[in-house]
């Protein structure tokens, strides 16, 4: 049998076909414009990721039987806000994940509402880019579109209604929207009513391998797959991303070194932490996951290959650094502001500890240093909560640079390993449906039989004790500093 794995992007769709050995046997992608109205916002049309999708999943099982395509699953784009109306009709454009209109929202949220108490109806505090402070801000700013709605859901979520007719998301993609209880897995009544909406408007909630409907039959006729197609709930791209690289099950590690950086830790147990430094979702395998995100982590080091010192050969300009754990030089990685663990978006990068005998390779060092420390940062908080973390996969364009995977090894002290396939999000899709068709017992069996480790990093006690010395500088300097950004502004 094939399962296909959607990874909704917001520069594309990424599909995936993989078959019931978990050989990947095509991938497609299709791309769909991403609008700014306004600056600071960001928008896309859900009617373009369902045409693209729909182009996609033809072009992706044109040369296998199709009569064998048994499921379809979802990774997807985080907490972007999509409205329907009565008729189904898409109200508006979809606000997205790095749309930054919700200031004045989210700072209702937090400072009138109060962090603890969202935390305690949610787990987690407001950040600008999460679907409740959307909702107001729709409520505030057009009135007219708030009356209309009668469907809230999330990017991937309007491709399974799409598919099926089900109204419905999962409990890990719904954890970032601000509106669900976490710990309970399950809509927050007081939350609704801050938001005012009612329940009705909101999806039936499930777990991410949950088969929640099959294909619609017109829409099984225009794709050639057969009308007994499982369509299966999927989960947030972190989360999806997370089963892709095996990280299920409890104490399991997954850092990524992308534009942003995140460090995901699979738990079986809820928990969060006291300052809500790290966001607490609900898992894809049916457990939790604690997070920290970064803003600006490869893109850090892009930043400073091509726009400072100009140069793209990348692997070059880390030859020449071969004093590990000795640099006199610190970068504070905070180019975008920073969201984990100081949500601070006054935050800024920051070099410090500049002399006359500073060399490009310090600085290029400090680089890619300050990113794995403020990588640990969060690491730290998810180890105050008595977690324990023996070694974690890396993927994303950073985790390319074997200087980068050392570093993280020794700055963490922890066992980094490298995977076979980094498909992300639209492999995660696909081995939920596999699961939730039977091909597998369970996520964690998925990921057993799945997921390979090619290469294991191990840490170097010597340099694990320099750079535990480096770090604890490291530590300092954004609470030195950090009341000077705004000051800067």
């Amino acid at each position: 049998m094939y399962y296909i794995g959607v990874d909704l992007g917001t520069s594309a769709v990424k599909l995936l076909l993989m078959d019931g050995t978990g050989k990947i046997v095509n991938i497609v992608s299709r791309e769909y414009p991403l609008y700014f109205p306004h600056p600071g916002w960001s928008e896309q049309k859900p009617e373009d990721w369902w045409k693209e999708s729909k182009e996609g999943i033809k072009e992706l099982v044109k040369d296998v039987d199709r009569s064998q395509v048994a499921g379809i699953s979802f990774g997807g784009q985080m907490h972007g806000l999509v409205m329907l109306d009565a008729k189904d009709q898409v109200i508006r454009p979809a606000i997205l994940w790095n749309d930054g209109r919700t200031g004045k929202q989210t700072d209702y949220l937090n400072n009138v509402i109060g962090k603890a108490n969202l935390s305690m109806y949610t787990a987690n505090i407001a950040f600008a880019g999460f679907t409740a402070p959307k909702i107001l801000w729709v409520k505030e700013n057009e009135p007219e579109n708030f009356a209309k709605i009668a469907k809230i859901m999330l990017p991937k979520d309007y491709l399974a209604y799409c598919l099926s007719g089900a109204f419905v998301s999962d409990y890990s993609d719904a954890s970032g929207m601000l509106l669900m209880d976490v710990k309970n897995k399950c809509w927050s009544e007081r939350m609704i009513e801050i938001c005012g909406i009612s329940k009705e408007v909101l999806p039936t909630l499930h777990e991410s391998y949950d088969v929640v409907g099959t294909l619609k039959p017109e829409v099984a006729k225009e794709l050639g797959l057969p009308e007994s197609c499982k369509v299966v709930a999927g989960a947030g791209d972190n989360a999806a991303a997370a089963v892709g690289t095996g990280t299920v099950g409890d104490g399991m590690c997954n850092i990524s070194l992308g534009t942003s950086g995140t460090i995901f830790i699979s738990s079986k147990e809820f928990g969060v932490d006291s300052n809500n430094a790290l966001h607490a979702f609900a898992h894809a395998d049916g457990h939790y996951h604690l997070m920290g995100c970064m803003l600006s982590a490869a893109s850090c080091n892009k930043w400073w290959m091509d726009e400072i010192i100009r140069t793209k050969d990348y692997p070059a300009e880390q030859e020449g650094i071969t004093k590990l754990g000795e640099n006199k030089v610190f970068f504070l990685p905070y180019l975008m502001g920073e969201r984990s663990p100081h949500n601070n978006p006054d935050a800024r990068g920051t070099f410090i500890g500049l002399t006359m005998d500073t060399t490009r390779e310090d600085m290029t060092q400090a680089v890619l240093e300050g990113v794995a420390f403020a990588i640990r940062d969060s690491f730290e908080i998810a180890k105050s909560l008595g977690i324990k973390i023996e070694r974690t996969k890396i993927c994303g364009g950073g985790a390319k640079s074997p200087l980068w995977r050392r570093m993280i090894a020794n700055i963490l002290n922890i066992k980094v390993d490298r995977i076979e396939s980094e498909e992300g999000p639209a492999l995660g899709g696909a081995m939920l449906a596999a699961v939730a068709c039977g091909e597998f017992a369970s996520v964690e069996e998925a990921a057993a039989k799945i997921v390979r480790v090619t290469e294991t990093i191990e840490p170097e006690p010597e340099l694990v004790e320099k750079y535990e010395k480096q770090y604890r500088k490291f530590a300092r300097i954004y609470p030195t500093v950090k009341d000077l950004f705004t000051t800067l502004l």
